[in-house]
């Protein structure tokens, strides 16, 4: 620990300026790059990330209640775990032990409210952060990779598929994806894309793909995910995409599962991003 006295706190008891400059200035140097997370933004993040401030804890200094780390809870309640939406340590808290502290907190408050599980993601690169949790009991579940297509016409696909509005959408991961598969990653699914602007869905069989256009350049998806193991309805989605969108850099975020999506993504040439993730899940 510090060699000041520390107290946690309910990160609902702080103001959100504070939490926000907390949360960028812990990753100023993060391993992908600082976040531009700014404070009008922050709310927005909070619900994508499902954060439940109640549930989070922040350590402060008791001498000047400045905090020097936090650790932000998301609960699943159709898992029946809490997740560990994120946790920094600001630079000067670093090899403190603060970061662990809050780990055993949160472990410690979710197996008394009688949960049997807890689950994070984590960059398999950052190995200081894969030791503190497997040393918690974390072990990895999948491997969650991104990837990208760069420009370059295509063949027009030949798909037919649904375009389904938001509320369909979401419906669609509830009742399809989520009740056919375990241990999907949270900002897959409907409770974290409820919140999302600015997406479009299509649906064709066992696959489902959300996107949106950030810009005339790229073409994001947000969410990919067939049940089937073949995976043929995600490759039919995803060459229909490119066909719709061949001037445009096509990415998806580092956390698509090999065998949801992934190995389709695979199969058509998109580029497998250098870093990746690991879902990873520990026994309480």
């Amino acid at each position: 620990m510090t060699q000041d006295p520390t107290l946690v706190v309910s990160a609902a008891e702080l103001a959100p300026a504070p939490l926000h400059q907390a949360f960028v200035g812990a990753f100023a140097d993060y391993l992908i790059g600082p976040f531009r997370t700014t404070l009008a933004q922050w709310p927005d993040l909070l619900s994508r990330q499902g954060i439940d401030l109640g549930l989070s804890r922040v350590l402060l200094s008791d001498r000047d209640h400045q905090i020097l780390a936090f650790a932000f809870v998301a609960p699943r309640p159709e898992s029946a775990r809490w997740r560990l939406a994120t946790m920094g340590a600001l630079p000067a808290a670093r090899g403190s032990g603060a970061a662990a502290h809050l780990l055993n907190d949160m472990l410690a408050r979710a197996r008394a409210a009688g949960l049997a599980e807890a689950e994070l993601e984590v960059f398999a690169q950052n190995e200081r952060a894969l030791r503190l949790y497997r040393g918690r009991g974390f072990e990895a579940l999948h491997e969650l990779h991104g990837y990208q297509a760069l420009p370059g016409r295509v063949a027009p696909a030949a798909c037919e598929f649904r375009t389904l509005d938001h509320g369909a959408a979401l419906t669609w991961l509830r009742d399809e994806a989520q009740a056919r598969l375990r241990d999907l990653p949270l900002q897959v699914t409907a409770a974290s894309l409820q919140s999302a602007s600015g997406l479009s869905a299509w649906q064709k069989g066992s696959a489902q793909l959300m996107f949106s256009q950030p810009d005339a350049a790229t073409v994001v998806a947000g969410s990919l995910i067939d049940w089937h193991p073949a995976q043929d309805d995600a490759r039919a989605l995803l060459k229909a995409l490119r066909a719709e969108f061949p001037q445009a850099t096509l990415r998806v975020p580092q956390l698509q599962r090999l065998d949801i999506g992934g190995q389709a993504l695979r199969e058509l040439g998109f580029e497998t991003l250098p870093m990746h993730q690991l879902l990873m899940r520990a026994k309480l």
